[in-house]
């Protein structure tokens, strides 16, 4: 059977495990044994990806590697010393490791669409400019850029999922809600991306499977909605109150800087190579049919007119 390593065995890709473990012999690496993963089989490597020592044994160890874990928050790079935002060592030691051995034939790294910064609310295709604004967005352009040169020199077909906002049941932003923090007013508000968790699982399994070599997908469902229409359709859902609208100006005053972060970038991408390409179909096709799924899965019903 074919052998695939996890990096990063977190929230998504537990839910693609069940398909994944149909096709594969996977393994992952973790910092302390699970009980859970190896319930189901998973073989468990136990190491750091901030300790290299640690690394060893995943020289030559899989075909197929699928890469989820973030870049750490503060990194120097080895040249300078300098702490720079722009380096994700993380990535750079799973790269050197992965050299020592075999090479796999096939990687797949989950980024974020923060790599393309504020767009001003354009339709984006994955062939635009990176302008990453904030420091966690040029980490993940320094992972992105160090993954596509590992598989340009070596063979192995890197493909890079971008995600945008991901969200499920268990993972919805109704704390936000709940604190009462506010939002644009519409004139002045941005376009937000989502992808419901276990259809980004699933397109982990299909670029695994059918994922071009040096190419990006966008993997985001087919919302287009702005950012205060999200939280309104929350707040509606789950009887919480509508969250109050203020002018930028006002909120670039009074919000903390990661929410703000969050506020200043605009963007709508295009989803085609996602369901072209990966031949990926959209269990939760819209914000409207994850929300309707939450409220289901919590026993709320809304009666109509």
């Amino acid at each position: 059977m074919r052998r695939l390593l996890i990096i990063g065995c977190g929230d998504v890709v537990r839910r693609a495990l069940p398909q994944l473990l149909r096709r594969w012999r996977v393994y992952a690496l973790v910092r302390h044994h699970d009980a859970a993963l190896r319930a189901l089989g998973v073989v468990q490597i136990v190491g750091d990806l901030d300790h290299p020592a640690t690394l060893l044994r995943l020289a030559g160890l899989a075909q197929a590697v699928l890469h989820s874990a973030p870049p750490a928050e503060l990194l120097s790079a080895p040249a300078s010393g300098l702490a720079t935002p722009a380096y994700d060592r993380r990535t750079q030691r799973l790269i050197a490791v992965l050299r020592r051995g075999s090479l796999p034939r096939r990687l797949v790294y989950i980024s974020t669409s923060g790599v393309y910064g504020d767009c001003a609310g354009d339709r984006v295709f994955e062939t635009r400019r990176l302008a990453p604004r904030t420091a966690r967005g040029k980490r993940r352009v320094a992972a992105e850029h160090a993954l596509r040169h590992f598989g340009a020199v070596s063979d192995c077909a890197v493909s890079i999922l971008r995600a945008p906002g991901i969200y499920a049941a268990d993972r919805l932003p109704l704390e936000r809600l709940r604190k009462g923090l506010p939002l644009l007013r519409a004139e002045e508000d941005i376009f937000t991306n989502h992808i419901h968790a276990e259809d980004l699982a699933r397109a982990c399994v299909a670029a695994l499977e059918r994922g071009h070599a040096n190419r990006v997908y966008h993997a985001s469902d087919d919302s287009d909605i702005p950012m205060g229409d999200w939280f309104d359709k929350l707040a509606d859902a789950f009887d919480l109150p509508r969250a109050q609208r203020l002018g930028r100006a006002e909120a670039e005053r009074i919000l903390p800087p990661v929410q703000l972060s969050f506020m200043r970038e605009s963007r709508r991408l295009d989803n085609t190579r996602l369901k072209r390409e990966l031949r990926v179909t959209l269990v939760f096709p819209t914000v409207d049919s994850g929300i309707a799924a939450a409220m289901q899965k919590a026993g709320i019903s809304k009666c109509s007119g």
